[in-house]
């Protein structure tokens, strides 16, 4: 039997990966984060599971390599936290989730964008006091506006699938782009000067860090709302508060923030939070953030559960 730690592991998510586990692994979870003061944990087991805000940098990989640990498995699509080309030096495997169910982060951008566009958070509010008045919460019609798609993999398809049925007009844009013709692809400078909306479906890289700066933000149509449902990193953080403060930038949805690491998942509500950056764009009233939840839905959790599993598998039959 192969002995699995689990870092910075859910009570929700638990039940999932007990579901596919067939007897082959041990599970042991932990809700530490992977980091140079926890990996010391992982002496005696054969492999790792981390998420998005675990930190496998090369001094970490290092001593996972020191400690025998074979497999380095995330459970979601991302894996800008691990340092892969040391992983491949000390002979660690990495594995990730490449697809889980895409209309969970998808349906997740739009959620975000219909309740900031229409006020629902602040109407929720308000009549739970009773008061029904109307003032302050005018939207707009989603309804021939149109929408840039920042990476255009199965989420990114997915988003421009649903702002099509509202009847949006679409413009994306790919560093590999779909060639069935599906879709309309224009350089940046024309998504951003064109959008009403735009939403960041990319993964983070070197490349697409900070890809929306604050020359990006300039070039937007005044009013646009930008919606991050990918990594925090891929906007910077600085140059969005003053392009909301300045009212350029109609709104921002975020379900990611790059500084999110020690903040997401946790609860900070009798402490608050020493982050001043996030604790401004939070105040802004055309901000809405959720923290890191597109993915969480059941068909999401199933998937990432399944394809773990597998990726365990495959690994340990040396496939």
């Amino acid at each position: 039997m192969k002995n699995i730690l689990f870092y910075d592991a859910k009570d929700y998510e638990k039940p999932w990966f007990d579901k596919y586990n067939q007897g082959a692994y041990s599970f042991d979870y932990i809700e530490s984060k992977l980091d140079k003061r926890t990996v010391a944990l992982a002496k005696g087991y054969d492999g790792i599971c981390i998420f998005v805000n675990d930190e496998a940098n090369a001094a970490v990989v290092q001593k996972l390599k020191s400690y025998g640990i074979g497999l380095i498995a995330l459970r979601c699509s991302g894996y800008n936290n691990v340092d892969v080309a040391e992983a491949q030096k000390c002979g660690i495997a990495v594995e990730r989730v490449a697809a889980y169910s895409p209309h969970s982060v998808a349906e997740h951008a739009m959620a975000l964008l219909l309740t900031l566009n229409r006020k629902i958070h602040k109407a929720y509010i308000r009549t739970r006091d009773f008061n029904f008045s109307l003032n302050h919460l005018i939207g707009f019609d989603l309804h021939g506006k149109t929408a840039g798609v920042i990476g255009t993999g199965k989420i990114g398809k997915t988003f421009v699938k649903i702002c099509q049925g509202f009847g949006m007009d679409t413009l994306c844009y790919d560093i590999a782009p779909d060639e069935s013709g599906a879709l309309k692809y224009v350089d940046l400078d024309t998504l951003f000067a064109q959008s009403d909306v735009i939403s960041l479906h990319c993964p983070l890289t070197k490349d697409t860090y900070h890809v929306i700066d604050q020359s990006a933000l300039l070039k937007m149509k005044k009013g646009c709302i930008l919606i991050n449902t990918s990594r925090g990193a891929l906007i910077d953080s600085e140059a969005l508060l003053n392009s909301l403060l300045s009212g350029r930038l109609g709104g921002a949805c975020l379900d990611v923030y790059e500084e999110e690491a020690m903040l997401f998942y946790e609860d900070n509500s009798a402490t608050g939070v020493q982050d001043e950056l996030l604790s401004l764009i939070v105040s802004r009233p055309n901000v809405i953030v959720t923290s890191h939840q597109a993915y969480l839905t059941h068909e999401a959790l199933d998937d990432i559960a399944r394809i773990t599993l597998q990726n365990f598998d495959g690994f340990f039959a040396k496939k």
